[in-house]
């Protein structure tokens, strides 16, 4: 199985924590259900084109989270999590990439009041929808 993750070099954020991330509102977003066997932490290193140590790094800190557990010799896979972390997470997801995208207008020479007004032309688009 190879999970849907995007790595971005130019983000602030660390390699470990963008996975970590993604793999969170992965399973927030139910597009990785409960029981889900996520791929060996050997096989996403090489998918990511990341470090063992890296991934490892991430399995670890989503089992100590609640977001995944391991059994020996079996695998990882996606836990149960409840109802309001998987609010949280989502929120947490969208803040992030809004995050992400201001970061984005601001590198770009954009005036805070330019952002807002780029983000209310995107936000008439998707009204009604």
């Amino acid at each position: 199985m190879e999970l849907p993750i995007q790595l971005s070099k130019d983000s602030r954020e660390p390699i470990y924590f963008q996975i970590e991330e993604q793999i969170k509102a992965l399973i927030a977003s139910g597009q990785l259900n409960a029981g889900t066997v996520l791929p060996s932490i050997r096989a996403l290193s090489k998918d990511l084109e990341v470090s063992i140590i890296t991934t490892r790094r991430v399995y670890q800190n989503l089992e100590q989270q609640g977001f995944i557990h391991s059994k020996q010799g079996k695998g990882s896979f996606v836990a149960e999590i409840e109802e309001g972390l998987q609010k949280e997470v989502k929120i947490s997801a969208v803040e992030l990439a809004f995050e992400t995208a201001i970061e984005t207008a601001l590198r770009h020479d954009y005036s805070i009041v330019q952002v807002k007004e780029i983000f209310a032309e995107v936000m008439e688009k998707y009204e009604g929808k």
